[in-house]
């Protein structure tokens, strides 16, 4: 996840501090105006989400009141970003109060080998972050980049397509593995479920197919066609339940050679969305920065973080190697030749990472600043 820092907190002025830890059958609302020693802790546990939401903004409320603050001061709310995504983000934003979304993996704790860990303590350990942040201590940790809700809702399409994909090959494995258990090595292929209905399908022996053996592989069919028409219809639907800006953005992206349209759709919905400052928020985004580690005498290169979106930095590293097929005269791939040559298969696959994150910036310019990758080729119109 990548740092953001779009919130105008600032030093100036009092602030009620709020941090929220969420669990799925409650959660811990911790409160400090910055006067008081002791933060105040609550517990809500509304079964509907939008009842627990406003026992959690009026805990907020009765603070005030009971503190005696101005009506008018700030408030900031924390928490992790995790399994309830944003909603409770854009839930409070839409109210006036200031929300930072945060990666879970950035807050600093104890390192000692037994440590106690609460939802009560991760709540007063959030709101002492917040205090830090709001106090100007910006390092501390990280800030997610909280999208709209069009454009999270926009990512469903492209994972649910992954996702039907996978479900396929899972329904044929299953299915080929459970005819290898009689001896029949027969392709799925070619009207299979035809074939098995009509029991063509034989054992080793030439004998049928046992009789449950077949009737679970009709279910198992049929739930694989049911996952393939569902592929069908939304590949076939989704470039029109996409905004013209997006289908633009895609549009560009395909007119490079190596990169298709369902490639292109990942990108600009995953990654592409948000606007980075510059290409080191483009590395990071996706996890594909590097991670030294330089203490007294131990020098080590740790790799990537992997940290961000790994469904991007997966289809970078495949797409990476389509560039070094396609596009062999580009900058990137000559780049690529020299460092590599002669070099063993481990060392090209340390190299496509390099390639990777210098082809998601290029990719990013060339969005944004309309800069074709250096040495790139375009498809023919």
């Amino acid at each position: 996840m990548q740092s953001a820092q779009e919130k105008d907190f600032t030093r100036a002025g009092e602030v009620l501090a709020v941090s929220l830890e969420l669990s799925r059958k409650s959660w811990k609302v911790a409160l400090q105006d910055g006067k008081r020693n002791r933060p105040a802790l609550h517990t809500v546990e509304a079964a509907a989400a939008a009842a627990r939401l406003a026992q959690a903004t009026a805990l907020i409320d009765e603070a005030k009141r009971k503190w005696d603050v101005p009506a008018s001061m700030r408030v900031a709310v924390m928490y992790e970003a995790g399994r309830d995504g944003f909603w409770i983000s854009r839930a409070l934003s839409a109210r006036g109060i200031e929300v930072l979304v945060i990666d879970p993996a950035s807050v600093p704790v104890e390192r000692h080998a037994r440590r106690a860990k609460t939802d009560r303590l991760d709540a007063l350990r959030l709101l002492a972050c917040l205090r830090r942040w709001v106090g100007g201590e910006r390092d501390g940790m990280r800030v997610v980049h909280a999208p709209t809700a069009q454009t999270e809702a926009q990512r469903q399409l492209v994972r649910e397509r992954g996702q039907l994909q996978k479900e396929i090959g899972q329904h044929r494995e299953r299915m080929r593995a459970l005819l290898v258990t009689v001896g029949c090595w027969d392709s799925l292929q070619n009207d299979f479920a035809g074939r098995l209905a009509q029991g063509q399908l034989r054992c080793h022996d030439g004998s049928a197919l046992p009789p449950e053996l077949q009737a679970r592989l009709m279910r198992e069919g049929e739930r694989l066609a049911q996952a393939q028409e569902q592929l069908r219809q939304l590949q076939a639907s989704l470039a029109a339940q996409l905004p013209a800006p997006v289908q633009e953005r895609i549009a560009r992206l395909t007119q490079l050679r190596a990169i298709g349209t369902v490639g292109a759709t990942r990108l600009v919905l995953e990654l592409y969305w948000r606007d980075f400052a510059n290409r080191r928020q483009v590395g990071a985004c996706v996890g594909l920065a590097p991670q030294p580690y330089d203490s007294g005498d131990s020098r080590v290169d740790q790799g990537i973080s992997k940290q961000g979106n790994r469904r991007v930095r997966a289809l970078l590293i495949e797409m990476a190697w389509l560039w070094l097929r396609y596009q062999p005269d580009s900058a990137l791939a000559r780049w690529f030749a020299q460092r590599c040559g002669d070099a063993g298969k481990r060392s090209r696959r340390v190299a496509i990472v390099a390639v990777a994150r210098r082809l998601a910036i290029a990719l990013w310019r060339y969005l944004k600043e309309g800069e074709i990758p250096a040495g790139a080729r375009m498809k023919a119109a």
